[in-house]
């Protein structure tokens, strides 16, 4: 997979905090902190795959990074063109305009989770496809037809299929039609969000490799949202884990899947079913819940569930750092 060093996204304290509880006598409410200081950074025609547990925060971080949510706080810096011909330069997302921030959602596209649920049934394929081509001017109306067709070509879909309305198509191929979609503003960089989870596996497989001949074509950036660590696995560069709002690892994905060094990302990873019925692997089985994000616990906020948890642990919040080679850890006791 190509990868450029010249960087697309930078994602600073990034944080969503949403009010709960409060009456009508009630002056404070309680936060629920789904996103709680999150940073990382991406380079052009680089994989960066987001994973956890549900509910860990990882799809309302791409959310807020879309502006599909506003942000509580924190920063997204998109280096992009606005105009075709114009020099790339840094853009600060949740400072533009609405008309500013309208040109900037040619770069960032998303692909949902649900395929059926994103495409809208009593629109037709064409139309689907050709709609966010008319809204930012990117073809005449007498090449919209052609276009249609070069895009389904791309993700390989017959264009004849541009009749044809969402109910008519399997699951794969409705992902397909959605990616197609992403593609159609021609895009730098991709949120796809659990791409993959509504499809079964040789389906699943499909669609990750035209994901990653996609990537190789359009020199395309990735945020790729997960909680399926076998397919992150396949198409990622580099690997993000979070719990309970905050980023605990990050790594080069076979430095990350060779040496864990979080014990979070440890119980994780030895859930992995191993492709070869002889190998057996120590699994780790966490105790208790993942804590209330309204109310989470003092210091690392994954201490109640620790194996190797001690005293430091539960008053000392661990500083996400490099433990050597560009392996990010937040632990006391790496």
């Amino acid at each position: 997979m190509s990868q450029s060093s010249e960087q697309l996204l930078s994602v600073r304290d990034l944080k969503k905090h949403f009010p709960i509880g409060g009456g009508l006598f009630q002056r404070h409410k309680a936060q629920l902190k789904a996103v709680d200081g999150v940073s990382f950074t991406l380079q052009r025609g680089e994989t960066l795959g987001l994973v956890g547990e549900s509910g860990c925060g990882k799809t309302t971080a791409g959310r807020v990074i879309l502006r599909l949510l506003e942000p509580t706080s924190g920063s997204v810096t998109l280096t992009t063109s606005l105009q075709d011909h114009e020099p790339r330069q840094e853009h600060d997302i949740f400072s533009l305009k609405k008309e500013t921030l309208r040109l900037l959602r040619r770069q960032i596209q998303i692909v949902f989770q649900d395929p059926y649920g994103s495409l809208n049934p009593r629109m037709t394929v064409g139309t689907l496809l050709s709609e966010p081509l008319i809204i930012h001017n990117l073809a005449p109306r007498n090449e919209l037809d052609d276009r249609v067709a070069d895009l389904l070509n791309t993700v390989g879909l017959n264009p004849a299929h541009a009749r044809r309305y969402p109910h008519e198509f399997s699951g794969g191929q409705r992902q397909r039609i959605g990616i197609a979609r992403a593609l159609a503003v021609q895009p730098e960089l991709i949120i796809a969000d659990e791409p993959v989870s509504a499809l079964d596996v040789s389906t699943q497989a499909q669609i990750i490799n035209l994901l990653k001949a996609l990537q190789s074509k359009f020199q395309l950036g990735y945020l790729f949202i997960s909680h399926d660590l076998r397919v992150v696995r396949h198409i990622s560069d580099r690997v993000a884990v979070m719990y309970l709002g905050k980023i605990v690892e990050t790594a080069e994905k076979h430095q990350l899947y060779r040496q864990p060094l979080h014990p979070y990302t440890e119980a994780l990873l030895s859930a992995v079913p191993l492709p070869d019925p002889t190998l057996q692997r120590k699994r780790i089985i966490l105790t208790g819940d993942v804590p209330n994000p309204a109310e989470p616990p003092p210091g690392c906020p994954f201490h109640p569930r620790c194996p190797t948890a001690e005293t430091r642990c539960k008053t000392e919040v661990p500083v996400l750092e490099d433990k050597g080679a560009g392996h990010m850890a937040a632990c006391h006791l790496v």
